[in-house]
C-alpha cells in the first residue's frame, strides 16, 4: 500500500466526518493521463480537501516550509504533506517560479494529476483574483486538459488560513474538462497565455459564485 493510499484509508474517513464534502462533478476528471486541476484558492486546507475527494492522486506545490520543521511535529507534518502529494518547492526564491513551472511539466508527463491555483496565494477577503499565466503556460507546453474546479465554504471552516479548522460542510464543485490545442506552440505568446488564462477563471469565477477583481492577490495583500 502506497503512503497516499496509507493516509486516506487511516485519515479519510475522520477528515470526511469533520469536513462533510459535497463533491460535484467529480465526472469530470479523466480516469487516466495528465490533467490540470486549476481552481479558488481560500484557506489552508484546500489542499487537505482536494486530495480527499480525488479518486486519483493529486500532485501539488507546496512551501518548502511545510517539510522542513524541527522535532515530531515537524516531521509528521513532512510525512503527511509529502505523502498526499505535495512536492516541495522554494517559491520566494530567485528561480521560485520557474521551479514550480517545471515541477509541474514533468508531473503532467508522468501522466499524473497536477493541482494548482492560479491566482498565485490565498484571497485575502473571499474574492477571486486575477490568474498568473503559469496555468497557460502548462497546458500549452504538455497538451494536458484543464479541470477546472472550485472550493465553497473552506474559508468559514478556518478563517484567514490560521489554526484548527473547525468542523463543517464545504462543497468541491468541478467544471468540464478545458483544452487549448488551438494555441499550440504559442506557449510564449503573452496575449495567448493571457486569454487562456482568463478563461479558466472565468470558468473558476462560474463554479465558485466569487465576486472577481481584476488584479494579482499578492497586489492586494500588500496594499
Amino acid at each position: 500500500m502506497s503512503r497516499f493510499a496509507l493516509i486516506k484509508a487511516v485519515l479519510g474517513p475522520i477528515m470526511r466526518l469533520m469536513f462533510r464534502p459535497r463533491v460535484e462533478g467529480a465526472e469530470h476528471i479523466p480516469g487516466s493521463g495528465p490533467v490540470i486541476l486549476a481552481g479558488n484558492h481560500l484557506t489552508f486546507i484546500d489542499s487537505i480537501v482536494l486530495p480527499l475527494v480525488c479518486n486519483r492522486q493529486v500532485f501539488f506545490i507546496g512551501k518548502d516550509e511545510y517539510v522542513t520543521g524541527k522535532g515530531l511535529k515537524g516531521r509528521l507534518m513532512a510525512w503527511f504533506f509529502t505523502g498526499v502529494g505535495m512536492i516541495p518547492v522554494d517559491r520566494d526564491g530567485a528561480n521560485g517560479g520557474v521551479a514550480a513551472l517545471m515541477t509541474g511539466r514533468r508531473i503532467l508527463e508522468e501522466g499524473r494529476i497536477f493541482g494548482i491555483y492560479p491566482e498565485g496565494t490565498r484571497s485575502p477577503d473571499g474574492r477571486l483574483y486575477r490568474g498568473r499565466t503559469g496555468i497557460a503556460r502548462l497546458t500549452l507546453m504538455t497538451g494536458a486538459p484543464v479541470v477546472p474546479f472550485a472550493m465553497i465554504g473552506t474559508d468559514k471552516l478556518q478563517p484567514g488560513g490560521a489554526g484548527m479548522p473547525r468542523p463543517g460542510r464545504v462543497t468541491v464543485r468541478f467544471g468540464e474538462a478545458m483544452e487549448f490545442s488551438r494555441y499550440e506552440g504559442m506557449d510564449r505568446d503573452r496575449y495567448v497565455l493571457r486569454a487562456v488564462t482568463d478563461s479558466v477563471m472565468a470558468e473558476v469565477m462560474r463554479l465558485s459564485g466569487q465576486e472577481y477583481v481584476d488584479m494579482y492577490a499578492t497586489k492586494a495583500k500588500a496594499a
